[in-house]
């Protein structure tokens, strides 16, 4: 059912599959109070479009040619537009939607979505609100329950090996630092990289900055 008449909401699509694009215009020109006013294939265009045009809401693919949804949206920030993205997309990896959500993103809804589930999404973030899809939000809370557990698993030593590592500190410097050897060090550096699924010494102090066990450098 679509809302009563009143001012439209004025919705730029961008997607890179023409059938697809064709196929959600058609579908959103079902409701009385949506307004397509335009239809982007890249990111390049829909920064171009949104800019010209000034939407209320866009709705954003992630995979594109040129420049893709995330880069879209940070440019769409770099502008300062006002348009609210919602990022309409198969993608749903706990990267994909935390960089999109980052990068400025009101709505994360995945392609799989009923009719219904878009409608709202666009008119929760037309009226300033912010909404992520029944399996976005699984993915999230998933993630988090992850986080936690690194967090209860990393001992206070490999909490100040592993702030030591993020200074650049080698493991002689660290077993300096913390009057233990270096055979000891490389066993807390090891035994962090296995718990934070890191490959290396670099990914393991990014991935504790982004947990917060650590302090960002």
């Amino acid at each position: 059912m679509s809302e009563e008449a009143g001012p439209k909401i004025r919705i730029l699509v961008a997607d890179d599959h023409p059938m697809l694009r064709e196929g959600l215009v058609g579908v959103l020109e079902t409701q009385s109070d949506f307004e397509v006013v335009g239809e982007a294939s890249d990111g390049v265009e829909a920064v171009r479009l949104a800019e010209t045009l000034s939407p209320d809401v866009i709705l954003m693919d992630l995979e594109m040619p040129n420049l893709d949804g995330a880069g879209a949206l940070r440019r769409l920030g770099e502008n300062g537009s006002t348009a609210r993205t919602i990022v309409f997309t198969a993608y749903d990896t706990d990267e994909r939607i935390l960089g999109a959500l980052r990068a400025g993103a009101k709505g994360y809804l995945l392609k799989g979505a009923s009719r219904q589930e878009l409608f709202d999404a666009i008119r929760t973030v037309n009226e300033g609100g912010s909404l992520l899809g029944p399996a976005v939000t699984d993915r999230l809370l998933e993630n988090m329950r992850r986080n936690r557990e690194q967090t209860e698993e990393l001992t206070p030593r490999e909490l100040e090996v592993l702030s030591l590592v993020a200074r650049g500190s080698t493991n002689a410097d660290i077993a300096a630092d913390l009057f233990i050897t270096e055979r000891t060090v490389k066993f807390h550096v090891s035994s962090i990289m296995h718990k934070l699924d890191a490959q290396n010494r670099t990914e393991a102090a990014r991935t504790g900055g982004r947990l917060g066990l650590i302090e960002p450098e």
